[in-house]
């Protein structure tokens, strides 16, 4: 068995790695890389393989990190099942065409902003942008999506089996052994948390040989998530204090519906003020209902909330809007605080959020709540960092909001917690291969399981190889 990794290396997002076992070709995700606009289209575009030649790929969930490239793959010559568990399926289906909407308008855009160069240079030459993938092409992705088990095992071919265990991370999420007789290779997927809101908890990690681990968080403690409401509270009431509003960049599946539910337990326990909330993100909005459809993967917790909510809806609430109609949202500019708005992208890099960053990132009174991990080079590690400006549709921005940011909805384990879930496999691992993390967080991770458990630990490059035995 051999391992290509070409994506989240030495980074977070993109995750893509090329399996190749037995003349066969599976790929494990196949995400989207997200950064600097050229770089990550040179990344996205160009897979180091050839497309046609995969037979299968097995998706571990559905973020665009990890699912959103498979409509390049498509349009590449792809043609094999795409395997994923009933929800990724259902959740994939809303954000695959959602992606490739904005990328289609992203395209538009930067053909507009082409074109008013060109009519007052006339030595200007920038290409002509083509969206890296269209709306049919993640139709013609959609219809390969294929079963995979939530929990359990699944033959693939000539004597290839997966099995697969709760990862934790976001509805529908797993962690994954791929078995063909010889060697066991492990998959990580995201690593999730205990006692996150909604999510059931990471179920134990089945045995195997070598090992391709996540490390997001590979350098830090998360904060105790019991705090996150009276974090929460304190960031609302003090913002509405002086009249502002609270923009809150959050992922479409998973954080807002986090979000919500907080929101939803501080307005029925009268600890913040009764405020507008609008989720502003048609895809939110979509899996949101995709979110209501599956209330049996729901923790303990939120399942025993649903029981005793008297609508029996712990996604709303009567403050509460869900706003899909595009002249809604730009409504929402033109009035006044205290309020909150929720919206994508979680990383500021598209979608209505970024007019609605340009509409309040200036303004003292605002509070700007980052609730997720911010990759390098994004608007929204550039805010979380408190550039003095920041850049929004070409245009440089003051930024005089207050920044907060509340760590402990992360869906991603911190180190503690990434130890503790490689303990019961670690003994029989050969190597460990980190991915998903960023220079520093990888090192740190690598340092810290070579000291704790002696494995051996790799953390590979874009393109390079690894042969399994």
């Amino acid at each position: 068995m051999e391992i290509h990794f070409w994506g989240a290396t030495r980074t977070v997002t993109g995750s893509l790695h090329e399996v190749q076992q037995g003349g066969r070709r599976v790929l494990l995700d196949c995400g989207l890389f997200q950064g600097r606009r050229a770089e990550a289209r040179d990344r996205n575009c160009c897979f180091g393989f050839d497309p046609g030649e995969v037979d299968r790929v097995l998706l571990s969930h559905a973020h665009i990190d990890h699912s959103g490239n498979l409509p390049n793959l498509v349009k590449q010559g792809f043609r094999g099942p795409v395997h994923a568990t009933e929800a990724t399926q259902d959740l994939c289906r809303a954000m695959l065409m959602d992606s490739a909407y904005l990328q289609e308008r992203d395209a538009e855009f930067l053909m507009r902003r082409r074109e008013r160069r060109r009519h007052v240079l006339d030595d200007y030459d920038e290409p002509v942008v083509e969206p890296l993938y269209t709306q049919d092409d993640a139709k013609r992705a959609l219809e390969l999506f294929a079963p995979l088990p939530m929990h359990g095992r699944m033959d693939l071919e000539r004597g290839l089996k997966v099995e697969t265990v709760e990862a934790g991370h976001m509805l529908g999420s797993v962690s994954m052994v791929l078995d063909d007789g010889r060697v066991r290779l492990g998959f990580s997927g995201d690593i999730g948390r205990a006692k996150l809101p909604i999510i059931r908890d990471p179920q134990p990690m089945p045995a195997c040989d070598y090992l391709i681990m996540e490390s997001t968080y590979g350098d830090r403690l998360h904060q105790d998530e019991g705090a996150v409401l009276d974090k929460l509270a304190d960031i609302v009431n003090r913002t509405a204090a002086r009249g502002g509003k609270i923009v809150a960049p959050a992922f479409a599946v998973g954080r807002t519906q986090q979000l919500v539910l907080l929101l939803h337990e501080l307005i029925h326990e009268g600890r913040i003020p009764n405020i507008p909330v609008f989720v502003d993100s048609p895809l939110a909005v979509n899996v949101t209902e995709t979110f209501r459809k599956y209330s049996n993967l729901f923790d303990e917790e939120t399942a025993k909330m649903l029981r005793d909510d008297a609508d029996g809806d712990v996604f709303g609430f009567s403050r509460l809007r869900y706003i899909r109609d595009v002249n809604d949202s730009k409504a929402l500019n033109g009035l006044r605080g205290p309020m909150l708005i929720i919206s994508a992208s979680g990383m500021c890099e598209a979608g209505r959020v970024i007019h609605h960053l340009r509409n309040t990132v200036s303004d003292p009174r605002n509070t700007i709540l980052i609730t997720g991990f911010q990759a390098e080079n994004t608007l929204g590690r550039k805010i979380l960092d408190k550039w003095p400006e920041v850049p929004i549709f070409g245009e440089m921005y003051r930024l005089r909001a207050e920044v907060a940011k509340i760590n402990e909805l992360s869906g991603h384990a911190d180190q503690r917690e990434l130890l503790g879930w490689l303990k019961p496999i670690a003994g029989g691992l050969k190597k460990i291969f980190l991915v998903h993390g960023e220079a520093r967080q990888q090192e740190a991770l690598k340092k810290a399981i070579e000291a704790t458990y002696g494995v051996e630990v790799m953390i590979p490059e874009r393109g390079e190889g690894v042969r399994c035995e």
